[in-house]
């Protein structure tokens, strides 16, 4: 789901835009989606606000597949300072994740696999506390197989 090079750890953004373009760029830098798929996400983000903050503390930026997704993808960003996405009852955001797929049926079991994940206690908290991609990488590596890493 994820690689080493679709995350980036500790990133100082201004505000939500910069978040959802810095995980967009992960996920062009791929080979998952194209450059207008960014603007794509954050179109979307304005015209149906912030439902995109799924659960405290994390957004799922995400556009159509015909706006300019290639295959599918996932890029994950942690940010030093939270910042807000409008979302009253889970903001402020510390973990961006963004992606793509090139049709929409084709990512609905990684993405049920991710949020059973990221419900479970403590998950988000060693996101936060790790200090590397590889270290996130081993904590996802270690949730398909019950394990917690960091």
């Amino acid at each position: 789901m994820f690689t080493e090079e679709s995350i980036a750890v500790n990133v100082t953004v201004e505000n939500w835009e910069e978040a959802v373009r810095t995980a967009g760029q992960l996920l062009v830098k791929s080979g998952a989606a194209e450059p207008r798929y960014i603007d794509a996400m954050i179109k979307t983000a304005k015209e149906l606000g912030p439902y995109i903050v799924l659960m405290p503390g994390v957004a799922m930026p995400h556009a159509r597949p015909e706006e300019g997704a290639i295959q599918e993808g996932f890029s994950l960003v942690t940010l030093r300072k939270p910042v807000y996405f409008g979302n009253p009852d889970n903001d402020p955001v510390k973990v961006v994740i963004a992606f793509c797929a090139p049709d929409s049926s084709k990512h609905i079991e990684s993405l049920a696999w991710l949020a059973k994940t990221l419900e479970r206690e403590d998950f988000l908290d060693h996101i936060n506390h790790c200090t590397s991609a590889q270290q996130i990488l081993e904590l996802f590596q270690g949730a398909a197989k019950g394990k917690t890493v960091c």
